[in-house]
């Protein structure tokens, strides 16, 4: 069992960052592959950007080049780092630990990108 708390969400302007972290506790954190997804309302969840436990990294296409996903396997911890923020980025944000058939999700935390 994996049990995973997002933080880090909030409501930022077009063009600012935010910093998204995920906690994670319970297993050896560093055999899972992490990912981040979002789901804005009324639409599917999507999947952001991953990074393996060697630290292999892949992004959807509308977000390369403005995130980072990064993470810390002693403090077992995922980071996505948001920048050149647009409002079709506002969603809630889960983190999603995945392991052979066996995956967990956080709660998810709100972005709100608006002026």
């Amino acid at each position: 069992q994996v049990q995973l708390v997002e933080s880090g969400g909030g409501l930022v302007q077009p063009g600012g960052s935010l910093r998204l972290s995920c906690a994670a506790s319970g297993s050896i954190f560093s055999i899972y592959t992490m990912a981040w997804y979002r789901q804005g309302l009324g639409k599917q969840r999507e999947l952001v950007a991953t990074i393996t436990s060697g630290g292999s990294t892949n992004y959807a296409d509308s977000v390369k080049g403005r995130f980072t996903i990064s993470r810390d396997n002693v403090k077992n911890t995922v980071n996505l780092q948001m920048n050149s923020l647009k409002p079709e980025d506002t969603a809630v944000y889960f983190c999603n630990a995945a392991y052979q058939f066996t995956g967990y999700w956080g709660q998810g935390t709100q972005v709100t990108v608006s002026s």
